[in-house]
């Protein structure tokens, strides 16, 4: 009968973002991640065999988290969920932020992440779909929102502007959306 882990796939993926958090997407480490945790790589790699499978495991945690936010109501109208995404967005922001780019960028790397990621993308698109004058501003809104995360990652929200801008978004949003 092997040993009892003395540190949980969950406690491990905490530490992780705290590194990431802490110093950026390239302190993220097998050994680094050991050394957080106060155990050997070995017992790292017991639950994550490599690195990039350390980072989709991040990645994936953060997403299902943001997935969460925005729920599941797929038949709802363009503007509500485009309402929602902003609101998410601003929820996430304390966990995703600047540092979480380089690990972001080695993550889509991956042919394979890149596709999930397109995929996660199309599915937004679907739901913003329509020909409506609230479709157009509800994917405009998703656009400026993306736009502002991106721009966010290389360092736009170091005076703290970043919610002064998604204010704005909404504010436009309330007046093309009925």
């Amino acid at each position: 009968m092997g040993r009892k882990p003395t540190i949980s796939r969950d406690r491990l993926l905490d530490l992780a973002e705290e590194i990431v958090c802490s110093g950026g997407g390239s302190a993220l480490t097998i050994g680094a991640l050991a050394q957080a945790a106060g155990i050997s790589k070995g017992g790292v790699q017991y639950s994550f065999a490599t690195k990039d499978d350390l980072v989709r495991a991040v990645i994936d945690r953060w997403t299902s988290q943001f997935d969460a936010m925005l729920g599941d109501d797929a038949a709802e109208d363009p503007v509500t969920f485009v309402r929602r995404y902003i609101a998410a967005t601003r929820a996430s922001q304390q966990a995703m932020n600047a540092k979480v780019a380089g690990l972001l960028v080695s993550y889509l790397e991956d042919p394979v992440n890149l596709s999930e990621t397109r995929d996660w993308y199309l599915g937004i698109f679907r739901r913003l779909s329509g020909a409506s004058p609230d479709a157009q501003a509800a994917r405009v809104a998703f656009l400026a929102v993306e736009g502002l995360f991106l721009m966010r990652m290389n360092g736009i929200d170091e005076d703290g502007t970043w919610t002064d801008f998604l204010d704005d978004v909404e504010a436009i949003l309330a007046r093309l959306a009925g």
